[in-house]
Order: C-alpha cells, then sequence, then structure tokens
C-alpha cells in the first residue's frame, strides 16, 4: 500500500468514527464542481449487474427547497442548507435502455425494487463517507420514506423511480455531540444468530439507558422506559402501519407491485 492511500484510508477511518449529523449550515457555496466530483466518485460503489440503479436529484433553488419541506415535515434544514440530494431507486433508465435495444424488460416488481433500493442506499452511504472525508456535513433524512408521493409530485418522478434517501448538504456551522452506539458485541453474531436473553439486553442497553440525556426524555415526556419513547412516541404501531399502506400503495402507482 502507497503511503498516499494509506493517509486516505487513515482519514477516511477517523472521519467516519467522529462522523456527526448536521443540521445547521454555514452560507459557504458547495461548488458545482466539488459536488460532481464526490458524486462521480460514489458511483464506484457497488451496484446489481453493474447496472447502477440509481438517480440523484439535486434541489439548490430555494423554490425547491421550500416546495420539498412538507415532505420532510418542515425540517429547518431543507431550507436552509445550501443543497438538498434525493436519491432514487431507478428501474426506469434501465428499462428504457432495454426498450430501446430490442430487449424485453421485466423490471415491474417488488423485487426489482428491492435490488435498485440496495443500489441507492449503497450510493447513499459511499457518498456520505466521500462527503465526510472533504468535512462537508450532511444529514440523511429518514422522511423520504414516509410521504414518497409527495416528493414524487415534487420531482416529477415516472414510474419505476422511488424516492429512497434525502440528504441535506452544507459545509457545517455546528459540532454536536456524537450519537452513542451499541456495543459490537451486540450485534454481531459468529456462525450463527444468537437470540437475546434478558441479561444481554440488560447489558447491552445498559450506556444507552443511563445517558443523562434519554433519562431526561423518560422524565418529561412520563415514560418508564427509554423503549417506551420508541414504542409510544417516535415509531408507533399506528404510524408504521399507516405509513406501510402508504409505502405499498406508492410502489403500485410508480409501477413496481
Amino acid at each position: 500500500m502507497s503511503v498516499s492511500v494509506f493517509f486516505c484510508t487513515f482519514d477516511a477511518m477517523k472521519n467516519l468514527a467522529t462522523r456527526r449529523s448536521i443540521r445547521q449550515y454555514s452560507d459557504r457555496e458547495v461548488s458545482s464542481e466539488l459536488l460532481s466530483k464526490l458524486l462521480t466518485e460514489a458511483s464506484r460503489t457497488q451496484t446489481m449487474g453493474n447496472l447502477q440503479l440509481y438517480s440523484v436529484i439535486v434541489t439548490r433553488s430555494e423554490e425547491m427547497k421550500e416546495r420539498l419541506s412538507p415532505a420532510h415535515f418542515n425540517q429547518p434544514m431543507v431550507k436552509q442548507a445550501p443543497v438538498i440530494l434525493t436519491i432514487c431507486a431507478d428501474f426506469r433508465r434501465t428499462t428504457r435502455w432495454c426498450e430501446e435495444r430490442n430487449a424485453q424488460p421485466g423490471y415491474n416488481n417488488f423485487l426489482s425494487y428491492q435490488n435498485a433500493a440496495i443500489d441507492a442506499l449503497l450510493y447513499t452511504q459511499t457518498l456520505c463517507n466521500l462527503m465526510d472525508e472533504e468535512g462537508l456535513g450532511y444529514c440523511y433524512l429518514g422522511t423520504t420514506v414516509y410521504q414518497p408521493q409527495l416528493i414524487i409530485d415534487i420531482l416529477q418522478l415516472p414510474k419505476l423511480v422511488m424516492p429512497i434517501a434525502t440528504l441535506t448538504v452544507g459545509w457545517p456551522a455546528e459540532a454536536p455531540s456524537l450519537s452513542d452506539r451499541l456495543p459490537l458485541e451486540s450485534f454481531v453474531h459468529n456462525e450463527t444468530y444468537k437470540d437475546y436473553t434478558s441479561k444481554d439486553i440488560d447489558t447491552y442497553y445498559h450506556n444507552k439507558e443511563n445517558l443523562e440525556e434519554n433519562r431526561h426524555f423518560c422524565e418529561i415526556n412520563h415514560k418508564e422506559t427509554l423503549a417506551q419513547i420508541f414504542t409510544d412516541i417516535r415509531y408507533t404501531k399506528k404510524d408504521n402501519e399507516a405509513m406501510s399502506a402508504t409505502l405499498m400503495e406508492t410502489l403500485k402507482k410508480q409501477g413496481f407491485i
């Protein structure tokens, strides 16, 4: 390994170890040249059949940010960030290629959506790692799959294109604390899956449950445990079922099922 490759690898590891979600951005522009470079480099990531089953919609205009904001529950960084990237699972381009080359595509099915979604998320993560190396800040918006039809309509996505991830991107204007992570032994299983005992759960979640901010969160929400914050407030059964129904309906409209 060359010295330059070694230091590049070391820097990437260092940046990943200190990765933070950034929600406050400076007024400094993210140049088109830099963004194009990163989007191109990210295309070297893994992809099914070398088909690159993704597309990226770049949003810079204030008008389009304003229109996209409700789809992300009006989170302030959607309008404040210099750039919004919407990464889509895209079998439209491959389908059109096949149609233009006397080949019969068969990609209007759930498996094709799954393959394209995986491609899109792999691309998204690689892009995030590259942005870390450049010192750019970003925030991954999980809201993308909550109200996908709004995004589809605003961005004029045709059939066989589905929004998967959204990144707000800019130069950081904050340095938030690192969020906690579960220990390695909580998610690595050797040879076969080892189900979790009560003792395991106590051990693995001890630090998370005893963080001052999490204990305070339970207190102000009048909840006995941190788990209840997730089941009763953040990700409820009712909301999950409603958004699952919306997601399935949208996948039908987009031609994947």
